[in-house]
């Protein structure tokens, strides 16, 4: 499943060591799979911080955990130790963990769920808000809910135009509009209280 060079298992059995403690190991999970945000993470764990449905990998003095949830984004992965003056680079190679780009077959749901998770929520997360899809009716239209910093935001109404829908409909042409089927008047922290700022994607 994943590859752990010997000059990798070296270096995590020199971090270990500089921690202390028998138990000890490292714990692998992607954060974000499946998005052009996806990253790895890795940390040093104990036993008791195990949820039992990790994969474990025994490298010599030391076990190496990878997230359950992560494991199959990790297909074909290695971690790799590259030394050099100033000491060296851990190198993780996961060639799936962003996932497929949604090609030209693909269903209007899935390619419009990966403009937003791709495009418009990394950019909404500046504000601490969000975007998810609702549904898309036979006309093209597309309803979607504001989160986060965008519910009650005074701004929205320009995300959604300037932002969101130029986006959405430059990506994916067969949208012929998108609409806000968020209650604003619930929002509890929203980033602008009135009209007032700009837009959250530029």
């Amino acid at each position: 499943m994943i590859e752990i060079s010997e000059r990798a298992q070296q270096h995590f059995l020199r971090l270990l060591s500089q921690q202390g403690g028998d138990d000890l190991g490292i714990r692998l999970r992607v954060t974000a799979p499946g998005t052009p945000a996806a990253n790895c993470e890795l940390e040093f764990c104990e036993p008791v911080d195990l949820s039992g449905g990790e994969w474990t990998i025994e490298c010599s003095g030391f076990d190496f955990h990878v997230d359950g949830n992560s494991a199959s984004w990790l297909e074909g992965a290695s971690v790799d130790f590259e030394p050099n003056a100033t000491g060296g680079q851990l190198n993780i190679r996961a060639p799936k963990i962003k996932g497929e780009i949604p090609d030209a077959e693909a269903g209007l749901i899935e390619r419009v769920r990966y403009v937003l998770d791709a495009e418009i929520n990394p950019q909404l997360a500046s504000h601490g808000g969000r975007v998810s899809l609702l549904e898309i009716d036979a006309a093209g239209v597309v309803l979607l809910q504001f989160g986060g910093g965008c519910h009650g935001c005074g701004m929205v109404d320009v995300t959604l135009k300037q932002g969101v829908e130029k986006t959405l409909r430059e990506r994916v042409p067969e949208i012929t509009a998108v609409r806000d089927a968020t209650d604003h008047a619930g929002g509890e922290k929203p980033y602008y209280s009135k009209a007032e700022g700009e837009s959250a994607i530029h």
